[in-house]
């Protein structure tokens, strides 16, 4: 069954909650635009419709916009080896989605990420926490209203700009050589 098959079942399941497939470069997107059913729409996919593989969960700033974030589900069927893409958005106002983590054990990850960096929070997440910042930062740096010099912080040494700690070690190369050979690390250490 090729995608645009399964995009007619998924029309056919959900009626106006889903919008027209959209093609582009041959790959098949549909957006759900009730947010709060997202999981069941994910959850038909994968047990009628056969996309048993998440390969991403990403986000989308749309700062400046009616609708401030997209978040994009890739799904993957094995089986047929087609490609799907659900996109749903997210208002600034209530800046939650329902979690999918219980349809795909991977999104644990990818919500987590989405939340730390820019914001979003998924209702029913079992372990809602910061994945890459450390856990009393207070900002979201994907966003795009957060500044490109970044911002202060009151936790001294917790991130630093100094030379990286191997500068001028066993491991790094040495720009001036004459050749190659001994540019390497391993001709240093036979001086």
């Amino acid at each position: 069954m090729s995608a645009i098959e399964h995009a007619q079942r998924l029309a056919a399941r959900f009626g106006a909650a889903l919008s027209t497939p959209a093609e582009f470069r041959g790959e098949l997107s549909i957006c759900v635009a009730n947010p709060s059913q997202i999981t069941e729409v994910c959850a038909y996919a994968k047990s009628d419709l056969g996309y048993n593989m998440l390969l991403d969960i990403c986000s989308v700033d749309n700062y400046g916009e009616a609708v401030r974030w997209t978040v994009v589900y890739e799904l993957f069927n094995l089986t047929d080896k087609t490609h799907l893409r659900l996109k749903v958005n997210v208002s600034e106002e209530s800046s939650e989605l329902p979690t999918v983590s219980s349809v795909w054990r991977t999104a644990d990850w990818h919500e987590r990420e989405i939340f730390d960096m820019m914001g979003i929070r998924f209702q029913g997440h079992p372990d809602l926490r910061r994945i890459l910042m450390w856990d009393g930062y207070p900002y979201h740096p994907l966003r795009k209203d957060f500044p490109l010099a970044g911002k202060p912080t009151e936790l001294p040494e917790v991130a630093f700009s100094k030379a990286a700690p191997l500068e001028g070690g066993p491991f790094v190369t040495s720009a001036g050589a004459r050749d190659t050979i001994a540019r390497e690390p391993r001709a240093r250490s036979q001086e």
